[in-house]
């Protein structure tokens, strides 16, 4: 899109850049929305043997894998064969979570060092990841006995290759496969729902490529018609330049993960599952993402509990929860560990989530200390109605809330700039990875680091 003036830029992007990405996202999909759909009106067909609906979600999971990652896919499918088999051979054990969660990690890790070649391993990433946490969510709930039985090899290869998730997630527990398997009739809120979550996902693309990139040099024109990445502009403007083009790498990523999320709600709900039920009412409710709670949060653990809420979900209940007797900061350092190895070995990443457990720990902690000693609603969370903090809504406490807000978003900029268009040219080495994210953070002075070291001080002095 070049450095054009306002006029010629906006005249220039309906066909340069808003129906070119239109075009191409949904070139790449729809024959994943038709399998969707395939399944979907084949399970609704009443007396269709279970086995054959499990046959259906598997042929059209492996159909779709083949489009998306081609021969690769094989490494999914030993992936899966490998869990079932730790499942089968492990089915009279109580430790079945544990022993298959170490199999997993260890079978990734291998993966991406020696397997194959690092590009192939990251762009099949998301799905692995996806089929490891199925597995390992069915693990432990067969050693808690929320499912009675080791599933039949069908069975378990439908809910591991569910169509509806087998790409773009999301986790979904086996309980909600086999509901989605069950099939309920079709309805206008079904119908409602899809519709729904592929426009927000389109407008999510839309943004992330079209918007944000170009954020501040044309949509909020605040250092004029000029590119922000124009050298003698971000020269003459110094610190103020290097924060909003880091705002808008941010706001591009935090644009294209909404994109996946309200997709992958598009695909599951097309395929038949993402509802709950409230006595005779059917509620399509699934939802992955809250960007208004990412973009306006009051707190970064309402950060990252609305990134991903399936996914954290899965990591409160089968991470957290279980680590919780080693003690609350082993065992958030640990969640945000194994979120970490599922997401493969990348620096930026890894720097990311462990600079994420720090922060969410020590404003948790400050906060819940604060909130004691002013006897107000100041926790990271919102508190409920009726609870018993003497000051709920006088400025003060409004002003706290506030800054603490104002405070996640500098933090999400940090983070998220060393994301965004910039990664996209970069050599998949993790050196170079490494040290761009170094070179980003050293660009804004470490400034979340210390702040967050500042804040523990804060908290050591008041406790």
């Amino acid at each position: 899109m070049g450095a054009l003036s306002r006029q010629e830029f906006f005249q220039e992007l309906p066909s340069g850049c808003l129906l070119p990405t239109a075009q191409q996202g949904l070139q790449q999909v729809w024959q994943l929305l038709l399998i969707c759909l395939v399944c979907r009106l084949l399970w609704s067909i009443g007396r269709l043997p279970s086995y054959l609906k499990h046959l259906s979600t598997i042929a059209g999971g492996f159909y779709t894998l083949y489009l998306f990652f081609e021969l690769h896919m094989v490494w999914m499918v030993l992936l899966s064969l490998l869990c079932y088999l730790i499942l089968f051979l492990c089915r009279h054990s109580n430790s079945r979570g544990p022993f298959l969660s170490i199999t997993v990690l260890i079978y990734l890790l291998l993966g991406e060092l020696h397997m194959m070649d690092t590009n192939s391993w990251h762009k099949m990433r998301g799905s692995q990841m996806v089929v490891a946490m199925k597995a390992i969510s069915l693990a432990f709930d067969l050693d808690k006995g929320t499912v009675e039985s080791v599933p039949s090899p069908v069975e378990f290869m439908g809910y591991v290759y569910f169509v509806g998730t087998v790409i773009f997630g999301p986790w979904i527990s086996f309980s909600s496969y086999r509901e989605a398997v069950e099939s309920r009739k079709l309805s206008i809120s079904w119908f409602m729902k899809v519709i729904c979550s592929w426009m927000k996902s389109q407008l999510c693309l839309v943004v992330s490529n079209c918007v944000a990139p170009y954020l501040f040099p044309y949509f909020i024109p605040i250092m004029g018609d000029k590119l922000l990445r124009n050298k003698k502009r971000r020269k003459i403007r110094g610190s103020i330049a290097r924060w909003l083009l880091a705002y808008e790498n941010t706001m591009s990523f935090h644009f294209s993960n909404y994109f996946v999320s309200y997709f992958s709600e598009t695909t599951t709900t097309l395929a038949g599952a993402g509802f709950t039920e409230e006595k005779d009412h059917l509620k399509w409710d699934l939802a992955v993402a809250k960007p208004l709670n990412v973009e306006f949060p009051r707190s970064m653990v309402e950060v990252v509990t609305s990134w991903n809420q399936p996914m954290s979900r899965w990591l409160n209940t089968y991470v957290f929860r279980k680590a919780l007797k080693l003690g609350t900061f082993q065992a958030i350092l640990l969640t945000y560990t194994a979120s970490t190895l599922l997401h493969g070995l990348s620096f930026h990443i890894g720097a990311v989530l462990v600079t994420l457990g720090f922060m969410t720990y020590i404003e948790h902690v400050l906060r819940k200390r604060l909130s004691t000693i002013l006897n107000a609603c100041v926790l990271s969370k919102r508190c409920p109605p009726d609870c018993k903090h003497q000051n709920k809504k006088a400025f003060w406490v409004h002003f706290i809330n506030g800054s603490f807000s104002v405070l996640a978003v500098i933090h999400l900029t940090y983070l998220g700039s060393v994301f965004g268009s910039s990664t996209d040219d970069i050599d998949s080495d993790e050196d170079v990875l490494g040290g761009h994210t170094i070179h980003k953070w050293t660009e804004l002075s470490w400034i979340s680091h210390w702040v967050t070291f500042g804040l523990w001080v804060v908290y050591r002095l008041i406790m």
